[in-house]
């Protein structure tokens, strides 16, 4: 299934589900105008389909102790088979690293990372380059968040 596959119904129902997917099939049934079967039907065949890959409830990161966002960039220290395979591994193993997407242009990965205050991503930042060889390593603090969205444009 694919973009262009989906109908009306199909993307008003996602549209829902990226806002609220607590909510009952009835209730979002009842905002699309379909029959609860019609639209729970809908909803497995974009799940079987891979269109929805799964859903999550939305933390507040301030109150699980860690505000601050960091946006790292980094410069690989090598590029090899073994050095990506030891950063991947590096990455996905720190918990305070909550994106991580390598990139075209100057820089090669991007990190976003949530931490409690700078004293935190101090030691998250000594904890990376201990285990990683790399180039070059800076950070830059979210000062203000103006959006923030799991939603995709549908």
């Amino acid at each position: 299934m694919k973009a262009a596959e989906l109908d009306g119904f199909d993307r008003a129902i996602l549209r829902i589900l990226q806002r609220d997917a607590s909510l009952s099939v009835e209730v979002i049934a009842e905002k699309v105008a379909l029959s609860r079967n019609a639209c729970w039907r809908r909803i497995k065949l974009m799940e079987e389909a891979g269109v929805i890959t799964g859903r999550v409830a939305l933390a507040d990161p301030a109150r699980l102790g860690c505000p601050l966002e960091v946006m790292v960039m980094i410069r690989a220290g090598r590029h090899d088979a073994e050095w990506l395979e030891g950063f991947h591994r590096a990455v996905r193993a720190m918990p305070e690293v909550v994106g991580a997407y390598r990139m075209t242009g100057d820089l090669d990965y991007l990190l976003r990372v949530r931490v409690a205050d700078v004293p935190a991503y101090d030691a998250f930042y000594k904890r990376v380059i201990a285990r990683i060889p790399l180039s070059d390593i800076s950070a830059s603090f979210v000062m203000e968040e103006i959006k923030e969205t799991t939603a995709l444009p549908i």
